[in-house]
């Protein structure tokens, strides 16, 4: 079957969850929660880079939404009575792709604002579960879209800022495209719009204006993940609860803080999902029997949150924590580009853990451009019919060199011991000394990295036999060993000697806790009303099944700090 048949096939198979009708019931619910109004052909319902859109419902006439692109539209979808407009955006609060209009000579209907549909999708019964899954599904079409833009990057073919751009809105599930300068489009679009190479990398936003060499922040911006956490003329920002870290426990606590009614703000410095969202296929997860994606379980687990009103910000990445002992706001934060002061009641911390930097002679030279720290789609592509390098004996290393291994002519698993199962699960193991294009190198260690703009070729010595060789590669995957990412946190916040945060029984002689009514819960820290979790938290068990349990067993730590009951 070929790529446009598959294509097809799965629109056929996905029509009736990508565009259900709501039936009266589901109509009466959404009724007194918004308002009617009556438009006339061609008025505008919502423009391309809108944000905080609510939900429309079509009472009557005909819509069309539509990607305006170089002097042409691109009809995406057409709606009709009982229908309704709007994609994951509408949950997240993200910049609309796409601009919608009235089609007939005249239409009615129903605009649901953001904050009501949310409360709306998360309490009445019988209205989430259609609404959402046609959201999710219509998203995964558009990126299916091979005529679809979204936003674009115009970047030099081996520009590292170009693809760190694009990794990034991949990462955050932002549909785009990038676009080689030297391309015949890129040519077209660069003359059309007077740039340089100078000038890039250049993102199209999806009005179609140009923001030449922007920051990762001007990005999110455009794309609506920065999100202002406090109201305009605001110098401080309150909650009940605030989570540093998307990944797998700050999302599961995220979704249980905000479900049981917590103010819940959660800040992430890149993208959601951690180690685990880097994770080409989970396979020991609860509840899946053939695996599921990492990416694509925590982004359903940043839907889930949003649903229940848990607010993000990406990149937010927190500087300093000041601890206030027995005040209500017990936790103040600076927070990078967010020019006030965040107060919480309680914190969670989730940061997780980098993979170790390779002692290699060049890597610097390299970060991003040829040395890698995790294995997703994005960079399966960049290294397609390549021999690629995985260094790590860890199962992280081993589910990458699986996925490398369906693109790539060879990957070679680089590993400083003699056995895979001592620090591999025995099944992946199994499987990777079984693979036919994998090959272990036991007792080896990466020295030097060489090449230009992009690394072209990596030097391997045989730690006992002290032989080295030279073998020529676009990429070297890094997974070795973990470090926390704890280096902004204050001394009060007790850690072991390899910098993971303490918790529970170990901190129960911290000063904090001498004069308090009550021992530390389990995951907390040295500061009552301060938790940790996932891989950041010492003696936590380095599985993403493990952190989502101590996401949610924070969040009955935090109401019992709290004084409240879930």
């Amino acid at each position: 079957m070929t790529d446009e048949e598959k294509d097809e096939q799965f629109y056929r198979d996905t029509e009736s969850i990508a565009h259900p009708k709501l039936d009266d019931r589901q109509l009466a619910l959404l009724e007194p929660l918004g308002k009617r109004r009556t438009l006339q052909r061609g008025e505008f319902i919502f423009k391309a880079g809108q944000r905080d859109l609510g939900l429309t419902v079509i009472l009557r006439g005909e819509t069309e939404v539509f990607e305006a692109r170089e002097g042409r539209e691109q009809i995406l979808a057409t709606g009709r009575e009982r229908d309704f407009i709007g994609d994951v955006a509408m949950l997240q609060g993200t910049s609309a792709l796409a601009t919608a209009r009235v089609k007939s000579e005249e239409a009615e209907i129903l605009e649901v604002p953001a904050a009501e549909i949310r409360r709306a999708l998360a309490e009445l019964p019988g209205l989430g579960g259609p609404i959402v899954n046609a959201l999710i599904m219509r998203r995964r079409r558009l990126t299916r879209d091979r005529e679809f833009g979204g936003l674009r990057i115009i970047a030099l073919r081996d520009s590292r800022e170009g693809h760190q751009l694009d990794d990034f809105l991949d990462k955050n599930r932002i549909p785009h495209r990038l676009i080689e300068f030297e391309s015949e489009q890129g040519q077209a679009l660069c003359q059309r719009l007077h740039l340089t190479s100078r000038d890039l990398p250049t993102l199209l936003a999806a009005t179609g204006a140009p923001l030449r060499r922007p920051s990762l922040r001007e990005v999110a911006q455009v794309a609506g993940l920065l999100r202002s956490l406090a109201d305009e003329g605001e110098s401080e920002i309150t909650c009940d609860l605030t989570i540093v870290g998307a990944g797998p426990a700050g999302l599961a606590a995220a979704v249980y803080a905000a479900s049981e009614g917590l103010k819940t703000v959660v800040l992430e410095s890149y993208a959601p999902g951690g180690q685990a969202g880097s994770s080409s296929l989970i396979e020991n997860f609860f509840g899946f029997p053939t695996g599921i994606n990492g990416g694509d379980l925590t982004y359903r687990a940043q839907l889930q949150a949003y649903r229940f009103g848990a607010k993000f910000s990406t990149p937010a990445q927190a500087l300093s924590l000041d601890y206030h002992d027995g005040e209500e706001y017990r936790a103040s934060l600076q927070v990078e580009g967010c020019f006030c002061t965040l107060r919480a009641k309680c914190l969670l911390i989730a940061t997780g853990a980098d993979y170790r930097r390779l002692n290699a002679d060049g890597r610097e030279q390299f970060e991003g451009s040829g040395v890698y720290y995790a294995a997703t789609a994005f960079e399966g592509r960049l290294c397609r019919g390549q021999t690629v390098i995985v260094a790590g004996g860890g199962n992280s290393a081993g589910q990458a060199a699986m996925f490398l291994s369906e693109g790539a002519a060879k990957v070679l698993l680089v590993i400083r011991g003699d056995d895979l199962s001592k620090s591999m699960s025995s099944y992946l193991a199994r499987r990777v000394q079984t693979c036919e294009n994998i090959e272990l190198l036991s007792h080896t260690e990466i020295r030097r990295m060489t090449g230009g703009k992009m690394l072209e070729a990596v030097e391997l010595e045989n730690t006992q036999t002290r032989e080295r060789r030279v073998v020529e590669t676009p990429a070297v995957f890094s997974m070795i060993g973990a470090k926390p990412c704890t280096d902004w946190l204050p001394p009060q916040i007790e850690r072991d000697e390899k910098g993971f945060i303490k918790t529970g029984h170990a901190v129960a002689r911290a000063p904090a806790w001498k004069e308090s009514k009550r021992p530390p819960g389990p995951l907390e820290t040295s500061c009552p009303g301060i938790f940790a979790a996932g891989d950041v938290r010492s003696g936590s068990v380095k599985r993403c099944a493990a952190a989502v349990g101590e996401g949610g067993m924070a969040i009955a730590g935090v109401h019992e700090a709290l004084g409240t009951f879930a």
